[in-house]
């Protein structure tokens, strides 16, 4: 091919990637980018062989380094964006959220209070919210003189996998129902409290609530407090299609939703890590110190994370 047809073939091309405004360019699609960057290669590879002392040829070499080099910048900004989302956007959410985090974590707490009054009150209420299958497994389990064995059955990682897919699902659940106006959030947090009111009282009842807090709540510390921030994210959800302010609904919405997303997302890790606690480390039989030292380091890693950090970092900025 000869040289003005190779140009002319491709200057709209050159042209179009070399005055596309930084801007622009910082926001491409990688995968945009990386085309750009392999068809330059290859006409610079073209221009090599056939005219290799040809000012075009030095042209395109210029804009493939321009080019490689934005790719670079571009992988360095996702691995920054990474640490940025953890460390800086994700707390700032959860300050937006305190006041809701406030009203999930009453609601919840109200619910529990609720359930542990009515398994008192009423020797049905027990069954009816836990099932007769886990009451009769558990009565047998006491009588056997370990009144927790169902978190010793089972294999190790077949557990671990359903207690996270499922407390993910818990979460995601909490959040969605946020859309039908922050009632179907309220109603997944109130049934959860109950349950864990009317278990907590099925122990206490039978002089086991000790061993009971020191076992349940080494993975339960972070298992309810994400599933009370889950319900802050519902909260968020629902609230911005009841209150939109001076946003549209549908501005409202979309910014409600993707704040409520973010902050369910951010709850998989900690999710994740009360799964590997319930799976491999509540089985276990450990000395109440140990218990106490991994609840205690769960829940101040909740508070310093979800509410002083976010705090600071509001007043910083």
């Amino acid at each position: 091919m000869r040289e003005a047809v190779f140009i002319k073939r491709n200057t709209d091309k050159w042209k179009e990637i070399e005055n596309a405004p930084a801007t622009t360019r910082d926001r491409q699609d990688p995968d945009v980018l990386t085309g750009h960057f392999i068809e330059l290669t290859d006409d610079l590879s073209y221009a090599r062989t056939f005219y290799p002392n040809s000012p075009v040829t030095r042209y395109l070499n210029g804009l493939t380094s321009g080019m490689h080099r934005r790719l670079m910048h571009n992988k360095r900004e996702e691995r920054g964006r990474f640490v940025s989302f953890w460390k800086y956007e994700l707390p700032r959410l959860f300050r937006q959220s305190h006041r809701l985090l406030l009203v999930s974590f009453v609601v919840f707490t109200v619910a529990g209070a609720l359930g542990w009054v009515s398994a008192a009150n009423d020797d049905t209420f027990v069954r009816l919210i836990l099932g007769d299958d886990y009451v009769n497994m558990t009565l047998e389990n006491i009588r056997k003189g370990d009144p927790l064995a169902v978190y010793k059955s089972g294999g190790q990682a077949t557990m671990f996998l359903g207690i996270t897919i499922n407390n993910i699902r818990v979460a995601f659940m909490a959040f969605v129902m946020g859309l039908f106006a922050s009632l179907g959030t309220l109603t997944v947090l109130f049934r959860n409290g109950i349950m864990l009111g009317a278990f907590q009282y099925f122990f206490y009842e039978r002089g086991l609530l000790t061993k009971a807090l020191l076992t349940v709540w080494i993975h339960g510390t972070l298992e309810i407090s994400a599933i009370v921030i889950a319900g802050a994210a519902g909260l968020t959800l629902g609230n911005s299609l009841l209150f939109p302010g001076t946003y549209s609904r549908l501005e409202s919405f979309r910014r409600g939703a993707k704040q409520g997303l973010k902050i369910v997302i951010g709850l998989v890790p900690i999710f994740i890590s009360a799964g590997f606690l319930e799976s491999f480390v509540t089985r276990l039989p450990l000395p109440p110190a140990a218990s106490l030292a991994i609840i205690l380091a769960s829940a101040a890693f909740i508070i310093w994370y979800f509410i002083l950090y976010p705090i600071r970092l509001g007043k910083k900025t």
